[in-house]
């Protein structure tokens, strides 16, 4: 029997960070003297690269201001971490829907743009490290729609792109799902709309946990 694999986003698909994400963005330009871009804005480009997110949000500046806020952002999110104010909590059923999978046979990886740090220390947190066989992050790779993750996590599970689902909330899972030739499902509790994710190529969305194990299963 072939490998089955399931490879998911994390932000606002695992767990909803946009409060972590959005304020260490507003503390990184404030310490970079300049006005935040709103939260709604921010939570747009959950998923991206950190350069590649600052770069949008800011597409005028100068490469050298880019590195700036991409250094002020890291500095400002480790500092909330270490002080105990990132809340990362899981979304609703997500827990079971991973054992449910895991105890089925399925191979299990995530493709995020967090770092690894980042991606270990939730997996710590939520006691979930040991149920996933491949994780794929931006420290390696280029930023999604770039399908490289994908690529390195079907390589590391040893599964085909027939055998294999990219699961998340935006439409550069979804895109980056299309370009490595696999399965793309959407989540309806994410960042960008079950509509947007429809349009960029997703074969459909959940609406909870439970529909999501349908879908895997359809």
């Amino acid at each position: 029997m072939s490998v089955r694999l399931a490879v998911f986003d994390c932000d606002g698909t695992l767990s909803d960070g946009q409060g972590a994400v959005c304020g260490a963005m507003a503390q990184a330009f404030g310490a970079c003297g300049l006005v935040a871009p709103p939260s709604h804005e921010i939570r747009r480009i959950v998923g991206l690269s950190l350069p590649v997110a600052v770069r949008r949000l800011t597409p005028d500046s100068e490469a050298e201001q880019v590195d700036r806020l991409v250094a002020a952002y890291k500095e400002a999110f480790f500092l909330a971490r270490t002080e105990g104010r990132v809340a990362e909590p899981l979304f609703d059923g997500v827990p079971g829907l991973l054992q449910t999978l895991h105890s089925q046979g399925w191979q299990l990886g995530v493709a995020t743009g967090k770092s690894d740090r980042g991606l270990t220390g939730l997996l710590a947190l939520h006691g979930l490290e040991n149920l996933f066989a491949t994780l794929q992050t931006a420290d390696r790779h280029p930023s999604k729609p770039h399908p490289s993750m994908l690529e390195a996590a079907m390589a590391e599970a040893d599964a085909l792109p027939a055998a294999t689902v990219m699961i998340g909330d935006t439409t550069f899972d979804i895109e980056m799902a299309r370009a490595a030739g696999v399965r793309a499902l959407g989540v309806a509790w994410g960042y960008h709309a079950p509509t947007e994710l429809i349009a960029a190529g997703a074969e459909d969305v959940a609406r909870d946990a439970a529909h999501l194990e349908e879908m895997l299963h359809g």
